[in-house]
């Protein structure tokens, strides 16, 4: 599923390929990932609009228009961005795709239709209605410190709190809690102050590096995080303990067990 690293790299390619592109009209293909208005409604609001620039909060797209007004791409656990002239290139899943006025093509992709498509007329009036946190690349230690005092929730839950921390998903919040050797379901309270200084700390360089090598959800390398761990069964660092899956927050979890205090 796309969190911050993924969605800030389709920031990316949405910037190279459609920023400062005039809509000429939008053809909706199945209008199931578009919450707040009928399909034709939604094209009738894009046709001639242009796009102006782009934002990205958390997991959330925002490609701002001429108007005002904004497009939201919230990714869910398949979508996808394809950019195409040729009419053979459209995707096999494409639910909608905007007709750019020089000829080219941006569609949107979703194979299970978990994605959430919506036309805003007020982008920060939504982010305060879904209480959208900041970005996890706009904080520093001491505000997620702050942010566990007093708490006594599992480490895991505070992690994917988008209202604490915009970003973070469930298998970023399992990396950091293996590269601090704390086990996701441990509480708040019972950290110390140095494992929650870790918890920040390892919180921001995972986001942050992440971020900086552009994945592809789809095609991550050999070598990317979890990859190198993440295996149930799996013996953990220098052979101490074995990786396990259980349920912390709801989310299927994956740690060291042996390795990861508990």
């Amino acid at each position: 599923m796309p969190e911050l690293p993924e969605v800030n790299n389709f920031k990316r390619y949405f910037n190279e390929t459609s920023l400062g592109k005039t809509i000429e009209n939008v053809d909706v293909h199945d209008d199931k990932i578009i919450r707040n208005m009928p399909g034709p409604a939604f094209a009738d609001a894009l046709k001639g609009r242009k796009i102006v620039s782009s934002l990205r909060r958390g997991k959330y797209l925002f490609a701002r228009l001429d108007n005002g007004h904004d497009l939201l791409l919230h990714f869910g656990m398949t979508g996808d961005l394809n950019y195409y002239s040729a009419p053979e290139d459209k995707g096999r899943y494409e639910r909608f795709v905007l007709n750019f006025t020089d000829g080219d093509k941006l569609g949107f992709e979703d194979p299970r239709k978990f994605a959430r498509i919506l036309y805003l007329e007020d982008r920060d009036a939504y982010i305060k209605e879904i209480k959208l946190g900041p970005d996890a690349l706009d904080i520093d230690g001491d505000y997620l410190v702050q942010k566990m005092t007093g708490k006594k929730g599992s480490i895991k839950g505070f992690l994917l709190n988008q209202q604490i921390l915009s970003g973070v998903g469930n298998l970023y919040a399992d990396e950091i809690c293996y590269r601090c050797r704390l086990s996701p379901a441990l509480r708040l309270n019972e950290l110390t102050e140095d494992e929650k200084c870790l918890l920040a700390k390892q919180t921001i360089e995972v986001m942050t590096g992440a971020a900086a090598n552009a994945p592809y959800y789809k095609d991550y390398p050999e070598n990317w995080y979890w990859h190198v761990w993440r295996t149930e069964g799996k013996s953990g660092p220098e052979g101490i303990g074995e990786v396990v899956v259980t349920k912390v927050a709801g989310r299927t979890t994956y740690f060291v067990k042996g390795w990861q205090r508990e």
